[in-house]
């Protein structure tokens, strides 16, 4: 069983480098397999197909960054500090990547709803999924930042996430073009004068 799932991950984890690398329509099984060290007949064992496989890459690449998202947006700081601090995360991730191989790798999700939501349904659904799932947790802070004065009272909690999501994933997007983590810097302030925080309460750390 041991050695049943540590194939399974090195599939999983060979997949994941590459489509991070190299996107996923240009990836074969066969590359995929010989970079995990995995025997291509293993392949259809654990998944049965490439679609499959990204599904699961997807599935477990969300399930690690929401539980830092939620450990950072439910922490008891001041809201407008725990959008920070997930802000100062994204952009570390970014660097991180950076430091490792070279250049931004970008955004998981946001590479394959570029490559892929026109061609492939079932992937653009759970990338929607997603993205609705980010949407609603970066809601909450948003209706916590308006119950204690910190954002404007005319702010629409739901449309004011959708675009605090809309401009991280913008600004990663740019980050991987200029190969410069430093494009995520913007998003305080930008996410400071959509939420219509006035001056007077604006942090300053």
């Amino acid at each position: 069983m041991g050695r049943t799932s540590d194939a399974r991950n090195k599939l999983l984890y060979a997949a994941a480098t590459l489509i991070e690398q190299r996107g996923y329509a240009a990836l074969g099984v066969a590359e995929i397999c010989t970079t995990a060290g995995v025997p291509k007949g293993s392949f259809y064992y654990f998944f049965e197909s490439k679609q499959a496989l990204a599904l699961t890459v997807i599935d477990e690449h969300w399930a690690t960054q929401r539980r830092q998202w939620e450990e950072l947006l439910g922490s008891g700081r001041d809201p407008l500090r725990r959008l920070r601090d997930l802000f100062e995360a994204t952009e570390e991730v970014q660097r991180a990547g950076q430091q490792q191989v070279g250049l931004v790798a970008g955004c998981l999700f946001g590479n394959l709803a570029l490559e892929l939501s026109n061609q492939a349904e079932e992937i653009r659904r759970r990338l929607q999924e997603i993205f609705d799932a980010q949407i609603d947790l970066i809601e909450q802070v948003v209706l916590e930042a308006k119950q204690q004065g910190q954002a404007g009272p005319s702010v629409e909690s739901r449309e004011a996430a959708r675009s605090i999501v809309a401009q991280i994933e913008g600004r990663v997007l740019l980050a991987k073009l200029l190969n410069d983590p430093a494009q995520l810097e913007t998003l305080w302030r930008n996410c400071l004068d959509l939420l219509q925080v006035p001056a007077h309460a604006r942090p300053t750390d």
